[in-house]
Parts: structure tokens; C-alpha cells; sequence
């Protein structure tokens, strides 16, 4: 089985993915890792951003200016989109790689905020979305990502809103910072899935396993 946890910027997905994979039987992928580690000097994915954004997108070691880089898309639409159209494969073909390297008793779980824009729902059983108050995320960006309350903005409004992801996802968590109410979700939904939580057993196996 594979769960796709999706939602702008700052809605707490990582929150969710938190319990799932303390309580569950279930695998984190998180493609924003998988990005970075991608974009690391001389890979494909670099070069192809190279192509698109021209050589002064990496310093004089060859290495991303994610901070620049940030600023252009998040600002222009058109590159933005260029971006998204020669990276997303290489995303892509690392989560399948990943999954495809798990055991049978996992679960996986894509957490990609832009899961349905890089189709990767299509290979997804079921799809969350975690939606949150707009206040709420900008103040989360501005505290995670160390950036003013403007280009939190910039970055909340290239995204999908709310309505995008009540209408496209399977099932919605409102992440509020209502931890009760947080936790109860994810088990309702677990619950509906079928999820294992974890066992004695389990747990050792998967120990030994990541060992």
C-alpha cells in the first residue's frame, strides 16, 4: 500500500508523517529530502537547472543557490513551472526506486507537498490532505525557513489553496495545532486504512532491518 500525505507549505504535514511513523507499521518518504539530495554538484538534476536558470544559479564550487533560486520561482510563474517540468522525473524515479526497496510488511507514505502536480498520486492507494488556518502557516514558513512575513507569502501563494486539496485528496486533517484533535485523526484514518500500529515484534524486526 502506498499513502500520499500532500498540502501547501506550513500546513503540518510533517506533523502528521511524525505519528504515523511512531504509532505505524509505515515508511517516510519525504520528497523534499529527496530533492536536496538530488541536488547536489554535478548531478542531472542540478545540470538540468543549470540549462534552465543559466550557470550563476550555482556558486563558484558548483554547488545550488537554493536562496536564489527560491526567490526566481516563487516569484515567476513561467520558471517555476520549468523547474517542476525537468526535475520532477528524477524526484519521481528516486520514491519509486525507494518503495520498490521496502519491505513487503511497510507501508509506504510519499510526503510531497506537490504530490498531485508531480503525479505522483497516480502510483498512491489513498491521498491526505493537511490543510491549515492561512495566519498559522505563514507564521510556521517564517519560523522554519528563517524568511520575512512577504516571501512566506510569496511562497503560500504559488501553492494550492485549501479548496484544492478538500476536493482532490481522499481524506483532509485540519492541523491547527489542536494536538488532540490531530491525534484522533490519524488514527480514524489509519483505522479506515487498515494500518498495523506497531508491535513487540514488529518494532524488532524493523530495528534490526535499519540496522
Amino acid at each position: 500500500m502506498v499513502i500520499g500525505i500532500t498540502g501547501s507549505s506550513g500546513a503540518g504535514k510533517s506533523t502528521i508523517c511524525e505519528i504515523l511513523e511512531r504509532d505505524y507499521n509505515v515508511k517516510i518518504i519525504n520528497a523534499d529530502k529527496i530533492a536536496r539530495k538530488l541536488s547536489r554538484k554535478g548531478t542531472n538534476y542540478v545540470i538540468d537547472i543549470i540549462k534552465i536558470f543559466g550557470k550563476d544559479i550555482v556558486d563558484e564550487e558548483g554547488e545550488l543557490k537554493r536562496k536564489k533560486l527560491a526567490e526566481i520561482i516563487y516569484s515567476n510563474d513561467e520558471m517555476r513551472k520549468k523547474l517542476n517540468n525537468s526535475t520532477f522525473k528524477y524526484i519521481r524515479k528516486e520514491i519509486e526506486k525507494q518503495i520498490n526497496k521496502l519491505n513487503k510488511n511497510l507501508v509506504a507514505v510519499i510526503d510531497a507537498p506537490l504530490l498531485f502536480e508531480s503525479e505522483l498520486d497516480k502510483i498512491c492507494d489513498k491521498v491526505i490532505g493537511v490543510i491549515s488556518n492561512r495566519e498559522l502557516q505563514l507564521d510556521r514558513i517564517v519560523a522554519r525557513d528563517n524568511i520575512d512575513f512577504e516571501d512566506a507569502e510569496k511562497r503560500l501563494n504559488a501553492q494550492q489553496n485549501n479548496e484544492f486539496y478538500i476536493k482532490k485528496c481522499d481524506d483532509i486533517i485540519e492541523n491547527n495545532n489542536n494536538f488532540l484533535y490531530i491525534e484522533n485523526s490519524v488514527e480514524e484514518i489509519a483505522n479506515k486504512y487498515g494500518l498495523d500500529k506497531y508491535g513487540e515484534k514488529t518494532k524488532t524486526n524493523i530495528t534490526h532491518r535499519c540496522k
